[in-house]
């Protein structure tokens, strides 16, 4: 399918060529009309998921006595069809920085739980009806929140591996995540689709207004919910007349009222990839060539950083729009099999690894 995979050699490296070649996702049939990243970012956006899965939700409190949301995908009657054990891997699913679950991340989810995962979607305070008790929201790349909800989920299912894929701006969470936690982030692989690499670029430039509007208004339809809680951190008038979505982050998480800070104070705290050589976990990137809202790929594509880190894979499609890849048929997106295909070799390869040098398996 024209993909390359730009990645530093290794023995991991072979591996995965050899298991994303043998993959019939990479070869399937294509979208009608590849030269339309915008048409197929919408289509996918506008897309529902092929069966409404059932959602059984889960709030966990905080130590400062906030609330996320853990949302366990059932299946669309209710059970868990994919016949999930208790050493079923268990997939954690991030959606984008606007809490926006797409119909794309519900199929990911559903087509995971097919293959015998447990799908678990992580929803940020605030976002996707998860209550907020305080008056603070997540920054784009601090991972404090998403560090409890994997020390539980681990804690939850202790016999299990434990894997992650984000989407979109989510991927600026858990690349944070990774660099910051090291070694010890608990995951066994992880998986970003379409990421944005360089958060402060990507604010800073800004998207086309196809596509920032929308993600504006439904940022402060969230947001005007819990106006009254937020008014004694931040300005409600200047944080609902934003009008865009660099100001609107600027007013939330720099203009505070209590403790103000500069816009380049905060990008130093939460760029997603100032840890990244700290990155011990396995991580592939599904990219595309004419993402449309992660710009130019010159400009936002970390290419040294996967030439030179043994942990990071970067899967290049020519065409696929931002978090879209469709193709004809069931399915309807590429990637999602990619992704899953991608866990199964690594949960191969580490099993060969362990059995040649005769280490025991984490417990």
């Amino acid at each position: 399918g024209h993909c390359r995979l730009l990645c530093k050699p290794s023995a991991l490296a072979q591996h995965l060529v050899r298991s994303l070649g043998r993959s019939a996702a990479l070869r399937g049939g294509r979208w009608p009309w590849p030269c339309w990243p915008q048409l197929q970012m919408l289509w996918q956006l506008l897309q529902p998921p092929e069966l409404e899965p059932v959602v059984a939700r889960e709030l966990l409190q905080l130590p400062d006595a906030g609330l996320v949301a853990l949302d366990w995908l059932m299946g669309p009657w209710g059970a868990a069809s994919g016949g999930g054990g208790i050493s079923s891997p268990v997939l954690l699913l991030i959606p984008n920085a606007a809490g926006k679950v797409t119909g794309g991340l519900l199929q990911l989810g559903l087509r995971a739980l097919e293959r015998g995962f447990i799908p678990v979607i992580f929803n940020r305070r605030g976002h996707n009806g998860c209550p907020l008790t305080t008056p603070r929201l997540q920054p784009f790349g601090d991972p404090g929140d998403l560090r409890e909800a994997v020390t539980y989920l681990r804690c939850r299912h202790p016999s299990a591996s434990l894997l992650a894929v984000s989407e979109g701006s989510g991927s600026g969470l858990l690349l944070a995540y990774l660099g910051e936690s090291g070694s010890s982030s608990r995951l066994a692989a992880a998986a970003c689709l379409s990421p944005i690499f360089r958060g402060r670029d990507w604010f800073e430039a800004g998207m086309p207004w196809l596509y920032e509007w929308p993600l504006l208004l439904h940022l402060k339809q969230g947001l005007s919910r819990y106006a009254r809680a937020l008014a004694e951190a931040v300005d409600m008038d200047r944080l609902l007349g934003s009008r865009s979505l660099r100001e609107l982050e600027e007013t939330l998480f720099c203009r505070t009222r209590s403790r103000p800070t500069s816009w380049e104070s905060y990008w130093e705290r939460n760029e997603p990839l100032r840890d990244a050589d700290e990155a011990a976990v396995p991580v592939l990137c599904l990219c595309s060539a004419d993402d449309p809202v992660r710009g130019p790929p010159a400009r936002s594509l970390p290419r040294e950083l996967f030439r030179s880190s043994p942990y990071f894979f970067l899967l290049l499609t020519p065409h696929g729009g931002h978090c879209a890849f469709p193709r004809r048929g069931p399915g309807r997106c590429w990637a999602h099999e990619a992704v899953l295909e991608y866990f199964r070799a690594m949960a191969e390869f580490l099993r060969t690894e362990e059995r040649r040098k005769g280490l025991p398996r984490p417990r």
